[in-house]
């Protein structure tokens, strides 16, 4: 894809969040130069790992960039990474980090060598301490409403929702400020907060609304769907499925394919309650969901798989992710967005693109994740404009590093 192409934007990161957004920006068309210290950053060896020790964490979210490594203790170093930062450009001067250092890789300082600099840091907190999800989570009472109902054990999330979710506010809000530049508006500086963005999502989704208003706390409800019906079920198979009753659409296709249409019924007549309301069916989930697990107690996945899909109900299968790499189409070659690339040091397996669609830009093939260091040289001249001389005298003192640095430092 290369709708923007053309647009240089420097990255300054580690964790999830702000590789997430360079890696976005990268797959849709932009040149990212992600620059690192000597030997790597904090990602180069975070889990999961291939069998070789290599990290594919690091693999997965450095899709694409370019790769600068930079001795940053030295001011060799960081006057290195300010001129790569600020180069001359009309789509260069934009910069993405969560690693923000005053005096020198902040934008006050940096707004000094490009007055039209566009920079997005993302923070912690608003108070500037340190944050990652499985901090504010807890602190935003998340993990008080998972897990198994009835419980009273706090439940973390393996999936970090508010990384992902501040890696695309960062994405959106770089392009919202380069647009007002291309008004001749100028540069600026954007400031997110990891806790932010997570409080904000919450109150977006009525969450906060629901504790200031209402003297009761939502409670666990293990896989049920809040506030409509979805449940689990086991079947005879011993496989797990997840059934969806949200819409009027598909409880109706629920209570047909199950052919519970009296039992529903009776149990509506009985409460004396209407359950085409999303709200009833939650309120008597446990009602609903005793007439509906002897019918799938008694059948296997596969007895049902095909009506349920042709009567286009809402449901899945429970999997591993292993199972679900063996078993669903969606997550392999089959699917267009994913292509098999062979990694050095990796092996080869399905990496996604972009998963969006342009009518007027082809998905791009996903592009590997940099060695440590590859651009170096290919950055130092062409972005930060430095001769043969100057770029061998800083690959001789170290201040610099390219992907063969560790062998020749072995072999020297």
């Amino acid at each position: 894809m290369t709708i923007l192409k053309g647009m240089r934007v420097v990255e300054g990161s580690a964790f999830v969040a702000v590789p997430l957004a360079g890696m976005t920006l990268a797959q849709m068309g932009a040149e990212v130069i992600r620059f690192d210290r000597i030997g790597g950053g904090l990602d180069a060896g975070r889990w999961p790992l291939a069998p070789s020790g290599q990290s594919l964490f690091w693999a997965g979210m450095n899709k694409g960039k370019k790769s600068v490594a930079v001795d940053m203790r030295s001011e060799e170093g960081r006057e290195l990474i300010t001129r790569i930062i600020t180069a001359p450009g009309d789509d260069a001067g934009l910069f993405l980090t969560n690693l923000r250092v005053r005096g020198w890789m902040d934008h006050d300082t940096l707004k000094h060598y490009r007055d039209d600099l566009i920079s997005v840091t993302l923070t912690g907190d608003r108070h500037g301490r340190p944050q990652v999800d499985y901090t504010v989570n807890p602190a935003l009472g998340i993990p008080g409403i998972t897990g198994p109902e009835g419980g009273d054990t706090p439940v973390a999330n393996a999936l970090p929702a508010w990384d992902l979710i501040a890696g695309n506010m960062c994405v959106s809000a770089l392009l919202a400020a380069e647009r007002q530049r291309l008004r001749g508006q100028g540069g600026q500086e954007i400031e997110l907060a990891l806790k932010d963005v997570a409080a904000a999502v919450m109150g977006h989704l009525g969450m906060i609304g629901d504790v200031a208003l209402n003297p009761t706390d939502r409670r666990k409800a293990g896989n049920a769907l809040y506030g409509a019906y979805g449940q689990d079920f086991v079947c005879a198979d011993g496989r797990r499925v997840m059934v969806i009753g949200l819409t009027d659409r598909q409880w109706r296709g629920l209570v047909k394919a199950t052919s519970t249409e009296k039992a529903m019924d009776a149990l509506a007549a009985r409460q004396g309650i209407d359950l085409m309301d999303e709200g009833n069916r939650w309120r008597v989930r446990a009602e609903i969901t005793d007439i509906l697990a002897p019918w799938f107690a008694t059948r296997r996945v596969v007895d049902f798989a095909s009506d349920f899909d042709k009567a286009g109900l809402t449901w899945s299968e429970f999997r591993t992710t292993r199972e679900a790499l063996a078993e669903d189409s969606d997550l392999g070659l089959e699917n267009p967005m994913f292509k098999a690339l062979s990694q050095p040091g990796l092996g080869t397996f399905p990496v996604p693109s972009h998963p969006a669609t342009f009518s007027d830009h082809a998905r791009a093939d996903p592009v590997p994740a940099p060695v440590l260091g590859a651009h170096t040289e290919e950055v130092l001249a062409e972005v930060a404009g430095l001769d043969g001389t100057e770029i061998s005298q800083l690959f001789d003192s170290g201040i610099v590093q390219g992907p063969g640095f560790a062998v020749t430092r072995d072999a020297a």
